[in-house]
């Protein structure tokens, strides 16, 4: 950048102008993919009804989203370093609520599949560029931990938002209205986001190198597509091929960056170790989670028999304790340390999950509320903070590429958690034993169960879905299981790999 436009005194660059209104466009951003991710758990069930998936159909509709968004992240992020990252979220933003509309009107799975998939590309620009405007705006390291955790916050707002507003909605439209509310919120995020963002972006950024962004998305695509087909089905030769590719693929991608003199993402960055533990927890913690949070809405409305509202209301603990925890991370991991607000939220996470493996299809909601509201709490002290050490540990011109490696270790472990775990559900779900004349469709997927027996004798169809929710009910219980064991073990990496990291307390200056 030319330094005609620096300001003239170090203060001015700490303390910009308008800083916290463009922040609260940001939040809007954040707001956007959130409640989409959200949202759809609750239609699943409407989906099923309306566009009768297979139960692989199921899956892909819940993450073919987070395996496209995983591939570009870092392509994105590179991107929106060289062409300015205010332009690429303004132009994802609009994409995004374009897209929108093509999901709300899917008429076939194969459509909708298709829709989540173009979702994730224009998601992909998002994330990392809300980041990236946060490390350009907030120079103040306290300032930056607060305007993170406003961040993380306003993703579990989001979250929150999304099951309410989409239990709303599914009572009093069809299933496509939940993806029709991020029209009015990218609406807002265009026109006000044309005012107050500042444009920011690396001042000697090199070439965007298209080979890469093809390695790196063929790569996540088929590392993650492996991994999925072989929890559902075994390693088929298909399966082993695609995992194959994909691994090549990433070790191309990582040689290729290591010989570039400016290559899309900088592969020095993991030898800070800091960096390394905060992306790695990130990883871990989503896996854990993530295949449970899909599953979670779909036994709060298909078992325990809550209408999508009710059912909204119900994941309400998790958001609250998130957007608690978020605001006040920063100040605890000075207090404290990194490492132990870290590592304790995770184990924290850990064990509420481990208290889920005792569900049934009668628990009572306290048991469940309390268990969501530690998830929360725990998963609010630690991605705040990992992205605040994350941001931290990286000069400003490559705050987009380091935020784009920590939403890919999000999305990668979201992409992974919903193959894994959904996987481990629906497996254990197809093994149930129905009553004689159950439809092969009921062993597809709960929602299948719940249709087919809605055309059965009462006597029958009691019995079928008696058995099918206490197969759903094993299943998830297992998933909690498995998810808790993977949050204990983050916490212990944490712990080990983020030992001696702080938090910054002294004043930068870009």
């Amino acid at each position: 950048m030319n330094r005609t436009l620096q300001p003239a005194h170090p203060a001015e660059a700490v303390k910009r102008p308008g800083r916290w209104l463009a922040l609260s466009v940001l939040v809007l951003a954040v707001l956007l993919v959130a409640v989409d991710a959200t949202v759809l758990g609750l239609a699943t069930p409407y989906i099923s009804e309306d566009l009768a998936p297979s139960g692989t159909q199921l899956l892909w509709i819940g993450d073919v989203y987070s395996f496209v968004i995983a591939g570009l992240l870092v392509s994105m992020g590179s991107l929106g370093d060289r062409v300015g990252r205010k332009r690429i979220l303004l132009v994802g933003a609009t994409a995004f609520g374009a897209v929108s509309v093509l999901n709300a009107y899917a008429h076939t799975p194969e459509v909708l599949i298709v829709a989540r998939a173009l979702l994730g590309v224009a998601g992909a620009t998002l994330m990392p560029a809300t980041l990236a405007l946060i490390r350009n705006l907030f120079h103040d390291p306290r300032e930056r931990s607060l305007a993170v955790g406003i961040w993380g916050a306003a993703a579990s707002a989001g979250a929150a938002v999304g099951p309410v507003v989409g239990g709303f909605l599914l009572e009093h439209f069809w299933w496509g209205s939940v993806f029709l509310i991020n029209l009015p919120v990218m609406a807002v995020l265009v026109v006000v986001g044309v005012r107050l963002l500042p444009e920011s972006r690396n001042p000697d950024p090199g070439p965007w190198d298209l080979p890469s962004v093809v390695l790196s998305l063929v790569g996540m695509v088929g590392v993650v597509y492996a991994v999925k087909e072989a929890a559902a089905h075994g390693f088929a030769p298909a399966t082993l091929a695609a995992g194959l590719l994909g691994a090549a693929a990433l070790y191309g991608f990582v040689r290729r960056q290591l010989a570039m003199p400016v290559p899309l993402i900088d592969m020095r960055l993991f030898r800070n170790r800091g960096f390394s533990g905060a992306v790695l927890a990130d990883l871990l913690t989503i896996l854990g989670l993530s295949g449970l949070v899909f599953f979670l809405s779909q036994y709060l409305q298909l078992v325990q028999g809550r209408r999508p509202f009710e059912a909204g209301l119900a994941e309400l603990p998790a958001a609250v304790g998130a957007v608690a925890a978020g605001l006040i991370a920063g100040r605890a991991a000075r207090r404290f340390s990194v490492r132990a607000v870290v590592g304790g939220g995770l184990a924290a996470v850990g064990l509420a999950l481990a208290a889920l493996t005792v569900v049934g299809q009668h628990t009572g909601y306290p048991l469940i509320g309390a268990a969501l509201l530690v998830v929360g709490l725990g998963a609010g002290f630690a991605f705040t903070v990992t992205a605040d050490v994350i941001l931290s540990s990286v000069p400003g011109e490559q705050a987009g590429a380091a935020s784009a490696i920590s939403e890919t270790a999000y999305e990668l472990g979201a992409a992974l958690g919903i193959a894994v775990l959904g996987s481990i559900v629906t497996g254990v779900y197809r093994d149930f034993t129905g009553p004689a004349g159950t439809p092969v469709a009921a062993h597809e997927s709960l929602g299948g169960a719940v249709e087919a027996a809605a055309g059965l004798p009462a006597p029958t169809a009691g019995a079928l879905l008696d058995s099918a929710r206490q197969a759903f009910v094993d299943g998830l219980a297992l998933a909690a299981g498995v998810g808790a064991a993977v949050l204990l073990a983050a916490a212990a990496a944490s712990w080990y790999l983020l030992r001696g990291q702080r938090l910054e307390d002294g004043v930068e200056h870009p």
